[in-house]
């Protein structure tokens, strides 16, 4: 019997000079590359997924505080996968093994199933999609609700952008969002809506990254039909996100700070979220499926030349 890798089966998709592998555990992007370029922040297979490194987050993005919610008036208890801080943290998808829906040279799509379980009373089924495009990635992740009664439903992916040499220090980022959710500094909780204008974590006119730290949501995109998330390296290429705020209404912007020097500022974490951060909690944004029916939200990653 072979010895099975943390990742899973291994996905290579390919289109030309545009390369990816998705991963069977956590349906995740375990890289992307155009024209040997890395995109995003990659992995080894045979490595346990760092850092949520390309994952799919569903059924919540983000944090719930103390794992603690209300579903039909009973008070749900999920596990708090971040610890030190307290928090049920990006869902339940990120460990599962996902299956071939189906797959093409440079497509794929994969499914799973969330059953009922301790904290999460709702059965749900999720497909997340993978298609190369001359110049990057269209990501897509549909949540079904196969039960018999409504189920709150959020969703995001976890890419950490790489636009070309150096670190987040020597990067420069613009996202034309106005108003940024302030957190606290212990669990990163959300305290208050505010303009960003007020904070230094306004990135509407394109500017540095040097020097400053950031793991907020923002919302108010500027623009209706399609929100984008720039960043560029010193060598004037770089990388793009885009997606619609109307899915898409939020998008979490995180410098990737960490102990480890090996890990810290690698990368720059944007995620377009469904709502923010604790939602289960608050509402706001909330998807609530009824049953049989869906949602689908749609990204999209794509190398900027110099």
């Amino acid at each position: 019997m072979s010895t099975a890798r943390p990742t899973g089966a291994q996905h290579e998709l390919v289109r030309g000079d545009v390369r990816a592998v998705v991963t069977e555990v956590g349906g995740g992007l375990r890289s992307l590359t155009v024209d040997g370029r890395d995109l995003v922040v990659g992995f080894p297979a045979d490595a346990v997924r760092p850092l949520y490194r390309g994952s799919v987050l569903a059924p919540w993005p983000n944090r719930v505080a103390d794992g603690r919610w209300t579903s039909d008036g009973a008070v749900q208890h999920l596990a708090l996968t971040e610890p030190d801080r307290g928090n049920a943290l990006h869902g339940l998808t990120c460990w599962s093994a996902w299956q071939v829906v189906d797959r093409s040279a440079s497509t794929i799509r994969l499914g799973t199933r969330i059953w009922p379980q301790q904290g999460w009373p709702h059965a749900l089924d999720v497909v997340v999609g993978y298609e190369l495009t001359d110049s990057g990635l269209r990501w897509t992740v549909e949540g079904h609700n196969p039960g018999g009664t409504p189920a709150p439903w959020g969703s995001s992916v976890h890419p950490y952008l790489v636009p070309g040499p150096g670190r987040v220090d020597d990067w420069e980022f613009q996202v034309d969002a106005a108003q940024v959710l302030t957190v606290d500094d212990a669990r990163l909780l959300p305290t208050g809506l505010v303009d960003v204008g007020s904070t230094d974590l306004d990135f509407r006119t394109r500017r540095s990254l040097r020097g400053v730290a950031v793991d907020h949501a923002y919302t108010g995109l500027g623009s209706t039909e399609r929100a984008t998330a720039s960043v560029w390296a010193a060598d004037g290429g770089g990388v793009a996100m885009h997606w619609s705020p109307a899915s898409l209404p939020w998008v979490q912007v995180h410098t990737a700070d960490r102990p480890d020097p090996a890990d810290d500022r690698v990368g720059l974490a944007v995620e377009p979220m469904t709502c923010p951060p604790d939602a289960l909690n608050s509402g706001t944004d909330l998807v609530v499926l009824a049953p049989g029916q869906s949602h689908t939200a749609a990204w999209e990653i794509e190398a900027l030349q110099p």
